[in-house]
């Protein structure tokens, strides 16, 4: 990182959620180059980041976004103008259809009982909808089931058995998701498993979304693999062709800036921050993960080695052990890296703690563009 850029995310009030817009530009541009050479259409999966702000740069290289249900469908339509809104939910409820028709171009539906019950309100509005299914190849490489939506439990899809008794003469697309941070080895063996097992009803449609969770924008992935894939599939099936990646739009393209308040002599010293795992940055306990701290390293290659945990009453609150070149001390500030994603999305307010503020930084400027304060907290109360 650029000695300028760190002064400036160095200078912010903590915690901060900073959009680092140079990086965002960057993977923005790879994405851009995959639909023009691919010939494909490129979605952001706004679960992983839904940083409206920045919505109308994003709509300046991707054809639109994939919600997850209503709000983010909204969120999509009234901040990415003249953009494609897709929405897919495992189940949708009567007034949230009727919402639905209003602002979204494609409805993708989780199962033959939810089809029955509102395909005909989707088909029936006076304006198109593209309305599809989700599929469920059961074939995934996934190895955490908390993440695997091909485990044998599943609830996400549509079997290749349960498709039979659909009427597929107002299916106009089938959509899939099995992949997560994954590389285009893994994309090509799923799309062959759905080329193999799903070909009949692919010919009767007229578009098929690929969903996301392919890594594009990481250093190592082959891109064109990812474009072979897409133009053997196009060239056989003549559909168009949707990615919705999330993770990949903003990989490495944020920062949760976090201080040191208290430091606790023990065994192992602790450092007590104002970021927390469990509010600020939930998938570090969920999935779990050890975020990097810019200028940190592993326990015990630098020279001092710090426990570091939230200021929640949880006490699993903690975050990870790193080592630093410097004795850690209160005021000291801390730059998490890739924190664009499934940050702010999943956040909470836990002990009634503060929601970091939100902001971008582009070169070495900063520009706060949102600021949370008791009433936040309250509200959701």
């Amino acid at each position: 990182m650029e000695k300028n850029k760190l002064k400036a995310l160095k200078g912010v009030d903590t915690p901060a959620y900073v959009i680092d817009i140079d990086q965002l530009r960057l993977n923005l541009a790879v994405l851009d180059n995959v639909e023009y050479e691919a010939d494909c259409k490129v979605l952001l999966a706004q679960k992983a980041f839904s940083a409206y702000a920045l919505y109308p740069l994003v709509g300046e290289y991707l054809s639109g976004t994939s919600s997850s249900g209503l709000y983010e469908a909204r969120l999509a339509f009234e901040h990415m103008k003249r953009k494609e809104v897709h929405v897919y939910s495992p189940g949708y409820t009567e007034n949230e259809m009727l919402e639905l028709i209003k602002i979204a171009d494609h409805i993708v539906f989780n199962s033959k009982s939810q089809w029955d019950r509102f395909a005909v309100i989707a088909l029936g509005c006076a304006r198109h909808i593209s309305c599809g299914l989700r599929i469920n190849p059961e074939y995934s490489e996934i190895k955490t089931p908390i993440y695997d939506p091909c485990r044998p439990d599943s609830r996400l899809g549509i079997k290749l058995s349960e498709l039979e008794d659909i009427d597929f003469t107002k299916v106009e697309g089938l959509h899939f998701h099995t992949m997560c941070e994954q590389q285009a080895d893994v994309f090509e063996r799923t799309v062959a498993v759905i080329d193999e097992k799903f070909q009949d009803y692919i010919r009767q449609v007229k578009w098929v979304n690929f969903g996301g969770g392919q890594h594009i924008t990481a250093e190592n992935y082959d891109i064109k693999l990812l474009r072979d894939v897409i133009t053997r599939f196009k060239n056989k099936y003549d559909v168009t062709v949707y990615l919705e990646p999330g993770e990949a739009v903003a990989l490495n393209a944020g920062y949760l800036v976090a201080s040191v308040v208290d430091v606790l002599d023990r065994e192992s010293p602790v450092a007590i921050l104002d970021t927390s795992a469990c509010c600020h940055m939930p998938d570090v306990l969920e999935m779990p993960y050890r975020p990097n701290i810019y200028g940190a390293s592993t326990p015990g290659d630098k020279a001092y080695t710090y426990l570091l945990g939230g200021p929640t009453c949880l006490a699993g609150d903690i975050i990870g052990e790193y080592s630093f070149d410097e004795p850690l001390k209160v005021g000291d500030k801390l730059v998490f890296t890739d924190m664009a994603i499934y940050t702010m999305v999943k956040n909470n307010t836990f002990n009634g703690r503060p929601l970091p503020a939100i902001a971008t930084v582009e070169k070495d400027t900063v520009k706060v563009i949102k600021e949370f304060g008791y009433e936040d907290f309250k509200s959701r109360l």
